[in-house]
């Protein structure tokens, strides 16, 4: 069950970047939340749609794998969150450090309850 929840909110959260990125981007909400100026903002909406479709995509994987019959869905999971991990870790290591902390560690936690206990 642990599991689940941390999956379920990890899917959540990529939600919430997708909407940040592909929608947000350039509004004060969206400016504040990446430290970014208006003028940076402009010059990069266009990638950062692209980026936040990208995060839909491992929220969409993450809510299949919750969806799906047992049988499938550790292995679902597992893809999904590696994904997060990986993205996580290589934005933790070239954008920000505060990546680490919101997208690779709760992934690894997820990864970890999920194969304790899906």
């Amino acid at each position: 069950m642990v599991g689940k929840i941390l999956v379920g909110l990890i899917a959540l959260l990529h939600v919430y970047i997708l909407v940040l990125e592909m929608f947000l981007w350039d509004k004060p909400y969206g400016l504040k939340a990446f430290a970014n100026t208006p003028e940076k903002a402009k010059l990069t909406k266009v990638m950062a749609q692209n980026q936040g479709l990208y995060n839909g995509f491992l929220a969409a994987g993450l809510f299949w794998s919750l969806c799906t019959p047992e049988i499938y869905a550790t292995s679902l999971a597992n893809f999904f969150l590696g994904c997060v991990l990986v993205a996580g870790i290589y934005g933790g290591m070239t954008a920000s450090k505060k990546i680490m902390y919101i997208q690779a560690i709760p992934a690894l936690l997820a990864l970890l309850a999920v194969n304790l206990s899906f």
